[in-house]
């Protein structure tokens, strides 16, 4: 008779146990059944939220204690709410009309030194050469009768800029070896944003875009002062629990078509932006020749993935990898919506193309750290560290490495790129080599070894007619695309 009360008693215990196992997974447990849910727990699609809007009085999104992401579980929506709001943050009109970016973040070049405003414009243009193969976007002459040229700038603030001063300065003197776990604070940002002059876009279509004044530096090394328009912007920032960065992306909208799965081809029906229409099958057309410093077809850049999300050339269907599919998808096109449905200014032609992060819930800071630097942060693969859109790119800043296969039938879950392809633990400098979250800032790395002592220049470069400075340059690029052709080889 005394079995009955323990039976129950085990029963309630039990009970207990598993409610408190589900609250404290609930997110994660409702994200692997396809519903996303918000911070307070409340299942509903992933949308934005009242507080963005109007863009003019849009808050900073909260990312350090007593944020979602302080927390041991996190969903697939926070990020995407996240990247959304750091967006329409950056970009909120000031009182003289300019976005926030332009006139508070810091201007610097690719190696982290400041950029002095030319011909009284602080916004100040000089770098045509994309990451990677350093190809070069042309807009489509069909589009508006006219070829011009994608810019690129780099905005960061001062939490980035001053850790990564710090820690160079305390590499290069010797103070800290190369190899550590040193990351970049909550809150540490970085943009790189795509520019192109006005007059690649017909007037009809102008207004569509953000416009802004620049000082441009042309072919015979001169600044002019031309009206740009921003095509895309990367948003790197850190949060809570988050040293490897949210690495978000955004686009104008239909500046180039998507590859059709189904189709096998990407076609258009009308001129674009970077896609003159008709339509092409196969890679060529994302391709950059290093021998030629041109791309392998002119005009037919394209989107590879919707949303940086994979799919399956031959069923259609979502890639297996370490993202839950299709959850990732529809929070991003359901994100988009919300933001395009409360928008008013001319950001609402712009959307929201996805981000990767790495999955450290319920790791401990030392732990997170370590991971970045000896786990293999670019591989998509289920059971992986990645989540988010695994196969991300922005067709004005990685247009030519949206893949490193040769034929778009032999890209699988085994091979595919995004952000953390590139942005890896590793110094490019082989003659120190060593390992550190910092060096998943290129502009760290870039700054680490332009800031390096310099050793006497050889008779053969000090007859050079270029600065010791160029030379450094020169060398900073060389070394990158050695290791990226590294990384090439590792992901074939």
């Amino acid at each position: 008779m005394k079995r009955k009360p323990i039976i129950i008693t085990l029963l309630v215990v039990f009970l207990i146990t598993s409610l408190t196992v589900f609250f404290l997974n609930k997110e994660k447990i409702l994200e692997k059944i396809g519903i996303s849910s918000d911070y307070a727990g409340t299942s509903k699609p992933c949308d934005c939220e009242t507080s963005w809007f109007p863009h003019e009085k849009t808050p900073a999104p909260a990312e350090g204690d007593g944020s979602p992401f302080d927390s041991s579980t996190t969903t697939n929506c926070m990020f995407h709410q996240w990247s959304w709001q750091k967006f329409l943050w950056v970009t909120k009109p000031m009182p003289n009309g300019n976005p926030f970016f332009l006139d508070s973040l810091q201007l610097v070049s690719s190696q982290m030194e400041d950029v002095a405003p030319q011909l009284g414009i602080k916004l100040v243009l000089s770098s045509i050469n994309q990451a990677g193969f350093r190809g070069v976007l042309v807009s489509n002459p069909k589009f508006n009768n006219v070829a011009d040229t994608v810019f690129y700038s780099i905005h960061v603030n001062n939490l980035l800029k001053e850790k990564a001063v710090l820690m160079a300065s305390l590499i290069n003197s010797g103070k800290m070896p190369v190899s550590n776990l040193e990351t970049f604070p909550v809150g540490a940002l970085e943009l790189k944003v795509s520019w192109i002059d006005i007059n690649a876009i017909p007037k009809n279509e102008q207004a569509n875009y953000f416009t802004t004044k620049a000082a441009v530096l042309n072919k015979k090394k001169q600044y002019v002062e031309k009206t740009v328009a921003l095509l895309g912007m990367h948003v790197v920032g850190v949060v809570k629990n988050h040293p490897e960065f949210i690495w978000a992306t955004f686009e104008h909208k239909d500046m180039a078509p998507v590859y059709d799965k189904k189709r096998d081809e990407v076609s258009s029906a009308k001129e674009m932006l970077f896609y003159e229409k008709g339509k092409t099958t196969g890679i060529k057309g994302i391709t950059w020749d290093t021998i030629t410093n041109l791309p392998a077809v002119a005009n037919k850049a394209f989107i590879l993935y919707e949303y940086g999300v994979p799919k399956d050339l031959k069923t259609g269907k979502f890639m297996k990898t370490s993202q839950s599919e299709p959850t990732n998808f529809d929070n991003i096109a359901n994100i988009n919506k919300c933001v395009a449905a409360n928008l008013k200014d001319v950001f609402k032609n712009y959307f929201y193309n996805g981000s990767v992060w790495l999955d450290f819930d319920g790791v401990s800071p030392e732990n997170q750290a370590k991971a970045i630097v000896t786990r293999d942060i670019s591989s998509a693969l289920p059971d992986s560290l990645v989540r988010g859109s695994v196969n991300l790119a922005n067709i004005t800043m990685e247009t030519y490495t949206q893949t490193f296969k040769s034929d778009i039938h032999g890209i699988n879950n085994t091979n595919l790129v995004s952000c953390f392809d590139c942005h890896q633990a590793s110094n490019f400098d082989s003659t120190r080599p060593g390992n550190s979250p910092l060096f998943l800032s290129h502009i760290f790395g870039d700054y680490l070894l332009l800031t390096k002592p310099k050793a006497t220049l050889s008779a053969k470069n000090a007859n050079k007619s270029k600065s010791a400075k160029e030379i450094r340059i020169e060398e900073i690029e060389a070394k990158k695309f050695e290791q990226l052709k590294e990384f090439i080889k590792k992901n074939q």
